[in-house]
C-alpha cells in the first residue's frame, strides 16, 4: 500500500506530507475515538467555512484510523446491481454534522461530475480510482461552464482531501470492486451540485 496524501483545490491535485505509519500505530484506536478527535478538532474552528484549513490534521486522523481499525477497513456492502455502487453509513444520528461512510464501486462505474459543498477526505482501501478534476472556467455567460484540469489515479493507502470548491468525478478502474472510506464536513445543500458539461449547467445534488 502507498502512503501518499493529496489535496485538491481549484482543480489542482497536489501532494502533501504524509505521516509515517509507525508513528500512527496505537492500541485500541476505535472508530468512536476517531470521531471524537475529529469533532474536538473542528470545535476549535470559529467559522465553519474555515474548517477546511484543518485538512492536514484531518488527513492525519484519517490515516491513523485506517492504519489501526480493522473494522473500518473491512466494512462494506456489495455494489448494487442497478447502480453499481453502495454506501455503508458508519455513524449517524440526528444533528450529527459529519458524513462518515464506506463506499463501494463496481469495476467501470463512473460517478457524475460533482462537488461536495464542504471539505472531504477519501482513503482508498481496495482497488483503484481515477479522479478527473475540473474548475469553473469563469465564463460570465455560463457561470457553471467547466474546464478540464487533470487526472489522478489513487491506489490503496493513498488519502485525498478536497476543499469545498473541488469539482471532480470518480471512475473505478480495477478488476475488483473499489472500497473507500469517506468523511465529509457539514454539507450545505445549496452549495452541492451535479455539473452538465454539454449544457454548462449545475443541478442540486
Amino acid at each position: 500500500m502507498k502512503a501518499l496524501d493529496w489535496i485538491v483545490a481549484d482543480g489542482l491535485c497536489e501532494t502533501r506530507p504524509s505521516a509515517r505509519e509507525w508513528d500512527l500505530i496505537e492500541e485500541h484506536y476505535y472508530l468512536h475515538r476517531f470521531l471524537t478527535e475529529v469533532i474536538d478538532l473542528l470545535a476549535q474552528v470559529r467559522n465553519e467555512a474555515d474548517e477546511w484549513d484543518h485538512l492536514p490534521q484531518l488527513r492525519r486522523l484519517v490515516r491513523k484510523l485506517i492504519t489501526n481499525s480493522y473494522y473500518v477497513r473491512t466494512q462494506r456492502l456489495e455494489p448494487c446491481p442497478k447502480t453499481g455502487s453502495s454506501v455503508l453509513t458508519l455513524y449517524d444520528e440526528i444533528g450529527y454534522p459529519l458524513t462518515v461512510q464506506n463506499v463501494t464501486f463496481a469495476p467501470g462505474i463512473v460517478s457524475p461530475i460533482h462537488n461536495h459543498g464542504t471539505w472531504g477526505i477519501t482513503a482508498v482501501l481496495k482497488g483503484q480510482e481515477k479522479h478527473t478534476f475540473w474548475r469553473r472556467s469563469g465564463d460570465p455567460d455560463y457561470p457553471n461552464k467547466l474546464e478540464w484540469i487533470g487526472q489522478k489515479v489513487v491506489a490503496p493507502g493513498e488519502v485525498v482531501s478536497f476543499t469545498p470548491d473541488a469539482i471532480h468525478c470518480v471512475e473505478a478502474i480495477s478488476d475488483e470492486p473499489t472500497l473507500t472510506f469517506q468523511i465529509y464536513g457539514d454539507t450545505q445543500p445549496q452549495s452541492r451540485f451535479f455539473f452538465e458539461r454539454d449544457t454548462h449547467t449545475a443541478k442540486p445534488f
